[in-house]
């Protein structure tokens, strides 16, 4: 048994880096060490059901027997709300550790991942305001509602990508509410949780690149749009979260004939480049990190440290 007991981990870092593998490979070291562990995910698309190649979503059938949570748990036509994913996450870890496992928390959404590790607090919701931006939005579509967030919370703008109005309607109705946005939801030095060791993976950022433009190639190969075509029919398009994921966001454009498929390909590299960059900014204001190049990481060795930061990626 570990000398610290069961306790809560955490694999973070950017898309592509192979978290989920270290986080297989790592319960299998704790297991070995005397207690299982089971895997929170972390990963704000992976709730949905269906929504697999898109994700890199591990198949039931390689999680080596490892248990999982919080995989396939919402429909497409359902809306992915973070205070909603931190209260059951934390319901799952809390379950975990009462079992005597450790609990290997994993993904790359980093205010999903700051919300399990991290004591802060959402703003409430005013549903009213909410529809009012939202009508506002279809009308002047999100460049309009990004200026608006800019001139009112630069800090907050920097983190919330132009092209998702979701974000930015609820950035802009939690300002309207005089509170402080997600800008400020990881202070400098943030009050956590419950203790936890934080394993980061980090590459350099050609390598990412190159890793990230071939694994969306292989997205598309493997049927990315096959499977955004059953999720169509499953109602995709009626959802205010999963549609704008992606690939599949570009997938839909595919199918619709507004993309030819070489566009839909280099559309979705390009906006996971950029995805990647803004998980990288997110993930190196963290504090205690142990970072490691991504796929030198030896889980058994990782376990028999128990903690304590390797420096910045």
């Amino acid at each position: 048994m570990s000398p610290t007991g069961p306790r809560l981990w955490a694999v973070i870092g950017a898309t592509g880096t192979g978290k989920s593998d270290l986080s297989l490979d790592l319960a299998e070291a704790l297991a070995a060490d005397g207690a299982p562990a089971e895997v929170v995910n972390a990963d704000a698309m992976q709730l949905y059901r269906g929504m697999d190649i898109g994700t890199a979503k591990v198949p039931p059938l390689e999680r080596r027997g490892i248990p999982h949570h919080l995989l396939d748990v919402l429909d497409v036509t359902q809306d992915a709300a973070v205070a909603r994913y931190q209260e059951d996450a934390r319901a799952a870890i809390e379950a975990i550790l009462a079992r005597g496992h450790h609990a290997i928390l994993v993904g790359g959404s980093g205010l999903y991942v700051s919300s399990v590790l991290f004591d802060f607090r959402f703003p409430p919701r005013d549903e009213s305001l909410r529809a009012e931006l939202e009508d506002a939005l279809e009308r002047e579509g999100p460049g309009a509602l990004y200026a608006r967030l800019r001139a009112a919370d630069p800090v907050t703008a920097e983190r919330v990508d132009p092209r998702n109005g979701r974000r930015i309607v609820r950035a802009l109705e939690i300002l309207a509410q005089g509170e402080r946005t997600h800008g400020a939801a990881l202070p400098e030095e943030p009050l956590s949780w419950r203790p936890a060791t934080v394993i980061g993976l980090a590459l350099d950022r050609p390598a990412l690149i190159e890793r990230l433009d071939a694994r969306v190639e292989r997205m598309w190969a493997q049927g990315m749009l096959e499977e955004t075509a059953r999720l169509r029919e499953a109602g995709l398009e009626r959802g205010t979260t999963a549609r704008r994921a992606i690939g599949y966001a570009q997938a839909l454009g595919q199918l619709r004939g507004e993309l030819t498929e070489r566009q839909a390909i280099a559309e979705t590299q390009a906006l996971t480049r950029r995805y990647a960059r803004r998980q990288v900014s997110w993930f190196r204001r963290y504090r205690d990190v142990r970072w490691i190049p991504a796929g030198a990481a030896d889980a058994r060795e990782l376990v028999r440290a128990g903690s304590g930061p390797a420096g910045r990626p």
